[in-house]
């Protein structure tokens, strides 16, 4: 039992070491705010609706009204039934945000590490080198809580995998199955699916190793239990996946209905996004560079300008108000000159680690230096995006779902995982004695010639190898002045050479450390030591310039983003279903979504009919979206930037009788028939739907009138009334997989009509209509949830009796 605590001591203090560093890097948490994170502020304006919803009925609705016209909730934050594993993952995460994600890197990297077989010292540094590279950090700061969520798990899941396949059969499968569930329930597709890639490539260097070892059957085994595992963790998060699936296919991410551009020329029917839109965030291949060196490209489109600056000189020049310009910095968003419309910083991975992982290509041997480096590479071609096109282009024509991803720079996260690996494995290898001397004196000199000799030729040549020149400096010469951006190169090459002095010292430090020590002059616990704490600083310098304090306000101020406006006020004093439109918000903002039914919102995944409408009439300056959708109220500024309510006259309202239908063949000519029409009198229906219509019984009836009388976000009642059959066009989004109608209790059939909206034939005499969102993939889902985590318990369970038997029957035995 002793040797028992003596074993576990370490790790207790370690994972105590994680808490009180992680909380004391978003320190502002213990005293009660919160961090101001942009992408969380619009997700609450795009969930107010459901969480409002939630806390008065204790239930969820699923559909929310108050973004893009109507859409599901599923990856809005819903929460599903039976998802034991969300209970889970919410116990793992107990510490305050942000500073739980910064515990979740920790604790996910070191287990991988104690599972290559790595001691608590160097599996300790790992994690903290892991934790604080910047990029992590930065996604942190922004509010890509989510990306963070999905990326911490990914360590887990590959200790599951490579305990399978070091024969670990039983508790690698169970690690494996939780942790890819918990990695699903971070509900982050594109990381989880970067993940999928790097599972590959470990799959390979696995197989590869098995032929030259002859141990087929044991991989086979390995791959067929981790199958199994997956199939189980697919299985508990049944419900929100199946869920996503479902409103992926009518999403911008699925196929569209169209084979028309707005102009009339034809287009390729896409299951996935456009390659332009995919390839907006391309890293620049010589960026590349700032793993390495932060400041090589100048850090962030909103670096901090600093006192002694040349553009702070420039500004004093100008006359501005020495108190003034600290709060000018990032107004113009200078500093970064990189080849990406924007970054909020660089993707740093720490000079020292950079250092480590070359000397891990010399060190370390067989199929981990192999696995590691190719997904190394692979991430790093694949960010390269249009400035590597024929690569990229490959991967979105021919490469299962990867066209469904935009933003590729978002793969370095596989750089970001494997280079600290090798890294730590290359400095465990150099302070071994088992490895002859010569070897690893060599290995450390060609390591400090490689990165120490590549950051003093970007030191001695700067001014021949860069430019230092955005791609936006022509516009802000042409309004500033040359001596404005001659200001700003002068402070784009001081980061670089502050920054670039820095690596290099950096470098050198840590080649003496390991040095010193392989000529016995220091310890093994020294060097561990002295590199973590050099490691710490390295990063965390950096991270403090994106993500710190200032990042932190009062909770109530991050619990309440958006505050009313005059003309929010004047909407809301009218207490009838409409919906709004914000013309310096348009679709992309969910400021609108927080007080009102809005058309726009802020979304990866924007329903598509939606988009389409956009695209073909809202963007040319058409109404016909905003009639159809009801918007009676546009949100506009005067010259002078104040806000102003129009109202629409033109808006259709809830619900209407038509009198005529004009059918049409398919999704273009439906779109197409919608300019110059008035869709209060005439209904734009697709041909397949004749079967469900009377066209003949349309005669005038002037006392016919139907009209909304309740409206939840998961339902809808009408009553209407008139004296023959009438067809009824309702101001609500087409979705048929899970609103169900019904006329007087019973069950009924709608239709598509006007390219977006529902339609149903209505009965002669009155009726009540109501519409319920029931999506049957939420029961259905949920079932198969709980049949699978029942599954996982008594795995699991058996698994720890089988070990405590096991241990008790060798106890009895000694």
């Amino acid at each position: 039992m002793n040797f028992s605590i003596k074993k576990i001591l370490p790790h207790v203090a370690v994972v105590f070491v994680f808490v009180v560093t992680a909380l004391l890097y978003f320190s502002p948490v213990l005293s009660g705010k919160k961090m101001f994170q942009s992408d969380i502020q619009q997700y609450r304006g795009m969930a107010k609706e459901q969480m409002d919803f939630r806390e008065q009925t204790g239930s969820e609705p699923y559909w929310t009204d108050a973004a893009f016209g109507g859409m599901p909730t599923y990856q809005l934050g819903a929460k599903y039934p039976n998802n034991w594993i969300k209970s889970l993952d919410l116990s793992i995460r107990f510490l305050p945000r942000p500073a739980d994600y910064l515990f979740l890197y920790f604790i996910g990297f070191y287990i991988l590490l104690l599972v290559l077989k790595l001691d608590w010292r160097y599996a300790g540094l790992g994690a903290l080198a892991f934790g604080f590279s910047s990029y992590l950090i930065i996604i942190l700061g922004v509010g890509h809580n989510a990306k963070a969520h999905a990326i911490a798990y990914m360590p887990l899941v590959l200790s599951g995998i490579l305990l399978v396949f070091r024969r670990k059969y039983i508790w690698g499968f169970i690690l494996t199955a939780l942790a890819l569930a918990l990695e699903i329930v971070a509900n982050h597709v594109q990381m989880t699916y970067y993940l999928m890639l790097l599972i590959l490539i470990l799959g390979i260097a696995y197989l590869v190793d098995a032929v030259r070892k002859k141990e087929l059957p044991h991989y086979f085994k390995s791959v067929g239990i981790l199958c199994l595992a997956v199939v189980l963790a697919v299985g508990t998060n049944a419900a929100s996946l199946m869920a996503t699936s479902e409103y992926s296919a009518t999403s911008t991410r699925g196929k569209s209905e169209l084979t028309i551009n707005p102009d009339g020329t034809t287009k390729e029917r896409s299951a996935g996004l456009d390659k332009a839109y995919i390839n907006q965030y391309s890293y620049g291949i010589s960026e590349t560079l700032d793993l390495f060196i932060a400041g090589l490209y100048g850090g962030s489109n909103s670096e901090p300008y600093k006192a002694d600056s040349e553009f702070a000189s420039f500004l004093l020049k100008q006359g501005v108000p020495p108190a003034q310009i600290g709060s000018i910095y990032g107004q113009f968003g200078l500093y970064y000159w990189g080849s990406q419309p924007g970054v909020s910083g660089p993707a740093y991975l720490g000079a020292i680690v950079v250092f480590l992982f070359v000397l891990g290509l010399f060190l370390v041997k067989g199929r981990l230096k192999w696995w590691l480096l190719g997904g190394t590479l692979l991430s790093l071609l694949l960010s390269y995006g249009s400035n590597l096109a024929w690569f990229t282009n490959l991967w979105i024509d021919y490469f299962p779902l990867y066209n469904k991803f935009r933003a590729v720079t978002s793969i370095q996260v596989i750089t970001e995982l494997c280079v600290p690996v090798l890294a730590i494995f290359g400095l465990y290898k150099v302070l071994q004695v088992t490895l002859p001397i010569e070897e690893r004196l060599n290995a450390l000199k060609w390591s400090t010639g490689i990165t120490g000799g590549l950051a003093l030729i970007l030191l001695i040549f700067k001014g021949s190898l860069f430019s230092f020149a955005g791609g936006n400096d022509a516009y802000f010469v042409q309004n500033f002045g040359m001596e404005f951006m001659n200001a700003v190169k002068a402070d784009r090459k001081a980061i670089f050479v502050n920054d670039t002095i820095k690596t290099l010292i950096l470098v050198l430090l840590a080649a003496y450390l390991i040095w010193f020590y392989i000529k016995n002059k220091i310890s093994e616990n020294l060097v561990i030591v002295a590199i973590t704490i050099l490691v710490v600083f390295d990063l965390v310098q950096v991270d403090r310039r994106y993500v710190n304090a200032e990042n932190f306000m009062a909770a109530r101020m991050v619990e309440q983003p958006f505050q009313k406006s005059a003309a929010d006020m004047q909407i809301l004093q009218d207490t009838t279903r409409y919906r709004v439109y914000e013309q310096s918000i348009g679709l992309n903002g969910a400021r609108t979504s927080y007080f009102h039914s809005s058309i726009g919102g802020y979304h990866g995944a924007k329903p598509g009919r939606l988009a389409d409408l956009a695209d073909f009439y809202l963007y040319q300056g058409k109404m016909a979206p905003l009639n159809l959708l009801n918007v009676k109220y546009v949100i506009t500024q005067d010259e002078e930037g104040a806000e102003q309510v129009q109202i629409n006259p033109q808006a259709n309202g809830n619900v209407w009788f038509i009198q005529n239908v004009k059918f049409v063949p398919d999704a273009n000519a439906e779109i197409m028939a919608l300019e110059n029409l008035n869709t209060l009198q005439t209904a734009v229906i697709q041909d397949n739907y004749k079967s469900l219509i009377e066209k003949q019984l349309f005669t005038e009836d002037t006392t016919a009138t139907i009209k909304l009388t309740e409206h939840k976000p998961n339902y809808l009642k009408y009553e209407s009334s008139s004296q023959n059959e009438r067809l009824a066009v309702f101001s609500e989004v087409y979705y048929p997989d899970g609103w169900n109608a019904y006329i007087d209790g019973e069950k009924a059939s709608y239709f598509k009509a006007d390219y977006i909206l529902r339609a149903m034939m209505v009965p002669e005499g009155k009726h009540i209509i109501e519409f319920k969102f029931e999506p049957q993939v939420v029961e259905t889902g949920g079932t198969i949830s709980l049949a699978s985590n029942i599954i996982l318990l008594l795995i699991i369970l058996g698994a720890l009796f089988m070990s405590f038997r096991n241990r008790t029957n060798s106890e009895e035995k000694a």
